[in-house]
């Protein structure tokens, strides 16, 4: 293990981490928050920045990288993140429990969206800021970022961060460089950030927050783009106006599109990107989803509290589908309640994610692809022992090893999945009760297993609202000090699709 290297970029992410926190900062200026919101962040920041310069001191005796050392550091700069980040939170009072604000901030790092704050008004503009900014940061990916900034290596260094970060079964390089394949995915990053900002000014602003426009768009930006779902004021996305919904449910669907695609347009290549089998299935299963959510809302085969009209039959069914397909959970109203074939398609949504090379979570559209081919291709074989495999995928002839990964990978997501549904089967909360008052109306549900198997599914699908007792219009607080622990993990996990978080866990990875 390369010690003092690690060293070097822990210290390199830690300045960095430093210099994210002066924007909420900023934020606590400008709308001149008290002193102890400011000391929040500062502290934080001379902290970060003492030791990450420090650290710059190492002297390495070597500057490459190992597979193995580059998925440790991913997983470490996530947690070491998580456990400053939650820092501004403790020090201002807001989350004054540590667990509960390193709960909060690595959801918004991983880009979960699952919270802890029951009420959302409790909150200064700088905690929301930061929250919902995390969402941005983590969104590509915190070592993509600094990736830009690095001297690149010639011995494969970059690239195992880059995979070890990255979401899907497969990664690779844009250009040749890989220096400018990460600024190339951050300026597409960056740029559809900022148009959805601009968008979404053009509506008119919420009612009682007419001196938040531009602060409120900023927000439900950063966490469509990072396909979080972090709520800044109540019911999340209900109050804002149906125009701002239609933008944010379709900037969804275009985070959750693989960000190669954007670069294939942007150099002209239109038809390879429709040539795209998982581009194709991502699509057709959104619309799909769509039509039988609002066929159920509309014909109501099944009793349920609202009453929508058409349109806003199509408007819930269009954003939710897009919200807990790209693993975002944004809502607009409450689903909790909705007939059983709408919420059975969200939960089947809720496994499945967006598209590989996204910033949504979930198994990934094409790695489900490949598993459909995989095991056709097994089934032939035992049919048929000399059957010579000639799967495709993306116009590349599958190999055996992508296809065993990838079963590896779905084998280890519903293995750990079911151990964080048993070890929240602990919990004193379980047979409790918990009053949710939403559109629907005001009515009681007891947490059960459905709320701890939707929750286990909604944190390693990096998702954040469940159902149940764990619903849109209620929160994991509840929970006690080591299910949140067990829940953070489980985020982690899903975020860095487990592999780089269980390297940790193995001896031989920190032997020298």
């Amino acid at each position: 293990m390369n010690y003092k290297k690690l060293g070097v970029i822990l210290g390199k992410i830690m300045i960095l981490e430093g210099v994210l926190m002066t924007a909420p900062l900023a934020v606590s200026f400008a709308y001149r928050e008290s002193f102890k919101n400011i000391i929040a962040f500062l502290i934080p920041i001379i902290i970060l920045m003492t030791i990450g310069l420090l650290l710059q001191m190492l002297k390495p005796e070597r500057n490459h990288l190992y597979q193995k050392e580059g998925f440790a550091l991913t997983a470490s700069v996530w947690i070491l993140m998580t456990l400053f980040g939650a820092i501004p939170f403790v020090i201002n009072g807001e989350i004054a429990n540590y667990i509960d604000a390193c709960f909060e901030i690595m959801s918004g790092f991983t880009t979960t969206g699952a919270s802890i704050i029951e009420d959302i008004t409790t909150l200064s503009h700088s905690s929301l800021f930061w929250r919902s900014f995390s969402h941005w940061i983590g969104g590509m990916g915190v070592l993509v970022f600094v990736l830009i900034f690095i001297p690149e290596s010639d011995d494969g260094s970059s690239m195992h961060l880059l995979r070890a970060e990255s979401p899907g079964p497969q990664v690779g390089k844009l250009v040749s460089k890989m220096k400018v394949t990460t600024r190339i995915l951050y300026l597409i990053y960056l740029g559809l950030t900022v148009l959805e900002i601009i968008i979404l000014l053009f509506d008119k602003p919420i009612p009682g927050y007419e001196n938040e426009k531009f602060f409120f768009s900023l927000l439900a930006t950063f966490g469509c783009a990072g396909t979080g779902g972090f709520g800044f004021i109540p019911n999340s996305m209900q109050l804002f106006n149906p125009f701002s919904q239609y933008v944010m449910a379709s900037f969804l669907i275009l985070f959750g599109c693989n960000f190669s695609l954007y670069y294939l347009l942007l150099i002209g290549k239109l038809k390879d990107v429709l040539r795209s089998e998982e581009f194709k299935g991502y699509f057709a299963i959104a619309v799909c989803a769509v039509a039988l959510v609002f066929i159920s809302l509309i014909w109501r085969f099944e009793a349920f509290p609202q009453d929508y009209t058409t349109e806003e039959a199509f408007r819930h069914s269009f954003f939710q589908v897009a919200s807990l397909m790209t693993t975002t959970g944004y809502t607009t109203t409450d689903y909790n309640v909705w007939p059983m074939l709408a919420t059975t398609t969200l939960v089947l949504l809720m496994f499945t994610g967006a598209m590989a090379g996204s910033t949504a979570g979930g198994i990934k559209l094409s790695r489900i692809i490949i598993a459909v081919k995989g095991a056709y291709i097994n089934v032939c074989k035992m049919i048929s022992p000399r059957y010579v495999p000639k799967a495709k995928f993306e116009g590349k002839t599958l190999e055996q090893k992508t296809i065993n990964d990838v079963f590896a990978f779905i084998t280890l997501y519903f293995f750990i999945f079911l151990v964080a549904v048993f070890l929240l089967s602990f919990d004193p909360v379980n047979g409790q009760t918990v009053d949710i008052v939403s559109d629907a109306g005001a009515y009681t549900v007891k947490h059960g297993f459905y709320s701890n198997f939707s929750a286990s599914l909604a944190c390693i699908s990096n998702i954040g609202p469940a159902f149940e007792a764990i619903g849109p219009y209620a929160s994991y607080a509840p929970y006690s000090a080591f299910s949140k622990i067990i829940l953070s993990l489980t985020m982690l996990l899903g975020r860095l699709e487990i592999i780089p978080v269980l390297i940790l866990f193995n001896r031989k990875t920190w032997k020298m």
